[in-house]
């Protein structure tokens, strides 16, 4: 999905909210669901890519865009506060 798609997706989630179709959690589970659908499909011209935490509770399940893999995860920790945290890094 690229960026395009993915805005006119949460427009769309939008969109059924404001007019009552859906309710909030209706449309957070839209919005989640297009965020992570554009986050594994991510593709940059740039040299980025998206990568994903897994292993300690805080940690598993984050994801971040970045360079490299040791990029990624001194974005983790960065985002965590804490450097004690243990979790390996994956590419999406």
């Amino acid at each position: 999905m690229d960026r395009i798609s993915a805005l006119r997706n949460i427009e769309d989630a939008l969109s059924s909210f404001e007019s009552g179709e859906n309710d909030l959690q209706t449309t957070e589970q839209r919005v989640l669901a297009v965020l992570r659908t554009y986050a594994t499909e991510f593709e940059s011209e740039s040299g980025v890519s998206a990568y994903r935490a897994r292993g300690d509770h805080r940690a598993d399940g984050i994801v971040v865009v970045a360079e490299s893999e040791e990029s990624a995860r001194t974005r983790v920790y960065e985002l965590l506060g804490d450097r004690d945290t243990d979790f390996r890094i994956d590419i999406i």
